[in-house]
């Protein structure tokens, strides 16, 4: 993630935009939202296996969302239009496959669950909604949009709008298909916690 962040920062396809420009754009990509909320989740696990937490688990909820959705939509649709080179090539290995795979994977074997309540599926939808909305909002002020199918300028506001609302129903159907997973899948061995105390529930 540094890497690709010095990379973007010394881009020279555009060097009329500042410093503070590049950072905005760098920190709005999905891509790059949905690694930091995987990177937030894990490091815990890492002290604790058995962490766990109200905030912790939307958040965590919240990266398994946005780094699926990454791994699918970029080797659906981004991969066979991208050709990275040199270093840029392992940076995007890393974030759009190894990352995706990883996680979710780690999520499956070693959990911890269960996690996923009705009340972290709609906190963590937020999410994916506020980052919609920002996109929006800082592209009417500098024409900017990250992907090409929320342009808004390239294809208007009905069309971006649409696509927008596959996004957030393709959000809520991973949610809830994570929930039955958690559900289904059987629980880990720290799912009460190492004291035997309970769970919290939201």
């Amino acid at each position: 993630m540094g890497t690709e962040l010095v990379l973007h920062l010394v881009d020279p396809r555009d060097p009329s935009l500042g410093i503070v420009e590049r950072l905005v754009r760098f920190f709005s990509y999905f891509t790059v939202q949905s690694n930091l909320l995987v990177l937030a989740a894990v490091l815990p696990l890492v002290r604790d296996p058995a962490h766990d937490g109200p905030l912790w688990r939307v958040v965590r909820l919240a990266s398994l969302l946005g780094i699926t959705i990454t791994g699918i939509v970029y080797a659906v649709v981004l991969a066979p239009l991208y050709d990275p080179q040199g270093l840029n090539a392992w940076t995007n290995t890393g974030e759009h496959y190894v990352s995706p795979v990883m996680t979710v994977l780690g999520w499956l074997l070693f959990g911890p669950r269960p996690r996923i309540t009705p009340l972290v599926v709609g906190r963590a939808l937020l999410w994916p909604v506020a980052w919609i909305a920002w996109i929006l909002a800082q592209g009417t002020v500098t024409g900017w949009y990250p992907y090409d199918f929320m342009d808004v300028a390239a294809h208007g506001y009905g069309v971006a709008l649409r696509n927008l609302a596959g996004v957030v129903l393709l959000a809520l159907a991973f949610l809830l298909l994570f929930r039955s997973v958690d559900r289904r899948l059987p629980a880990t061995a720290s799912a009460a916690g190492r004291t035997g105390s309970p769970v919290p529930t939201a």
